[in-house]
């Protein structure tokens, strides 16, 4: 039997102790030794759980059993998570992470080590929750020449920006809401300011240029500036707002990626991925769009994307499962020189001058608009262009991009 250890036992800790129970007579169909949690490292003691034997609180009681093959970390954070990870590649034990911190941040040494030494470092779950995005990626579309991988990568936001459009909510109580049900954590920061898909789409361009794309160059906006005005507008134009994470290469070989809410038309399909869910369109040259659609988090959903790993490293005990990601940094291209129209809403009193600078606009009503404001959509223009234009103005309220193929 392969023996493994999981280390954290929050939610998707205790997820993948679980489903390697429930779910052994199918795991044995594809690793017929099986597999089992020897132990579960944790701060926390556990008394009644099923699992309360197992939980140990010593790390080298992990790395000193040599019947451990695999180990699965969904301790979440950087610390100690990278020592502990790195430990394990370096004595030849596979890693397999929903850690989309730590994967963003030391992703490719983590892989480069684990080549060293003979085993994997996997992390399927750390974008998209139970969605298999990462592997097909990386084995089924190898052939490709990707261009372009973009979608909805945090069911959180999705959560809550569904909430705002369906039932009319503003952003804090949509968030409440969002905490209320579990969607949310009590500090929602790294979701609403944009972080956590901000990570998410670094990974992503990661993967499909090979190189090192650093979530901290990214430009990064979140949704708490949105409100149900914005919505109104929204639906007057037969659009929704999404968080989106985008990544393109461009003709020069350079990347453009960006994390912000932008208007998605309505024959569009991230226009109804809605509530938690996520949606993922990887472009390729030969194969066109692929979407990639399910849920985005959750206990079992990331769960199962954890054991798919576990069962991938099964499988290829004493060799690596090889990803072209190199510590190389990717050129990314200067965000000023991106074009994009804008959705702008600005007071009465400046829009003649907001025509004169953003020159042809086309302007939007809708029933129930705020009063005393303009609404327009302005022509594609350059981000530096844009920010020329919108500097020279005081009451801009609101500012949204247009998702354009």
């Amino acid at each position: 039997m392969i023996q493994m250890a999981v280390l954290g036992f929050g939610t998707v800790g205790s997820g993948v102790v679980e489903l390697i129970d429930r779910n052994q007579d199918v795991i044995r169909k594809t690793v017929p030794e099986g597999i089992y949690v020897k132990y579960i490292l944790d701060l926390r003691d556990f008394p009644g759980n099923p699992y309360e034997e197992r939980v140990t609180h010593d790390y080298n009681k992990i790395l000193e059993d040599g019947e451990i093959s695999v180990v699965c970390e969904t301790m979440g954070g950087k610390k100690p998570a990278y020592e502990f990870t790195k430990a394990a590649l370096e004595r030849g034990i596979s890693v397999c992470t929903s850690n989309k911190e730590l994967v963003a941040a030391h992703g490719p040494e983590l892989l480069r080590i684990a080549a060293a030494n003979n085993c994997s470092y996997l992390f399927e779950a750390s974008v998209g929750g139970g969605i298999p995005l990462i592997r097909p990626i990386n084995s089924c579309l190898t052939q490709e020449n990707i261009t372009a991988v973009f979608g909805i990568l945090n069911g959180t936001t999705n959560y809550i920006l569904t909430r705002m459009e369906k039932a009319g909510l503003g952003f804090a109580d949509a968030l409440r809401e969002a905490q209320e049900k579990g969607y949310a954590e009590r500090n929602p920061e790294a979701d609403v300011e944009g972080h956590d898909p901000c990570r998410k789409i670094a990974i992503l361009s990661s993967i499909i240029c090979g190189k090192t794309v650093r979530y901290e160059d990214i430009p990064c906006e979140g949704i708490s500036r949105i409100t149900p005005a914005d919505f109104g507008y929204a639906r007057a134009m037969n659009m929704a707002i999404k968080l989106l994470g985008t990544s393109r290469r461009n003709a020069d070989g350079s990347m453009s990626v960006r994390t912000a809410p932008f208007l998605v038309r309505e024959d569009h399909p991230l226009h109804s991925v809605q509530d938690v869910f996520n949606g993922v369109f990887v472009h390729g040259n030969m194969v066109d769009d692929l979407m990639f659609y399910g849920r985005g988090a959750g206990k079992f959903p990331t769960a199962s994307a954890v054991v798919s790993d576990v069962m991938e490293c099964a499988k290829n005990l004493g060799r690596t499962i090889r990803f072209l990601w190199d510590e190389e940094l990717m050129t990314l291209s200067d965000p000023a020189g991106e074009s994009y129209r804008h959705f702008i809403r600005i007071d009465n009193a400046e829009a003649g001058k907001a025509r004169e600078l953003f020159g042809q606009t086309a302007e939007i009503s809708c029933e129930g608009a705020p009063e005393g404001e303009t609404a327009f959509v302005t022509p594609l223009m350059t981000e530096k262009e844009f920010t020329a234009a919108a500097d020279s103005l005081d009451s801009i309220r609101q500012n949204v991009r247009l998702l354009h193929d």
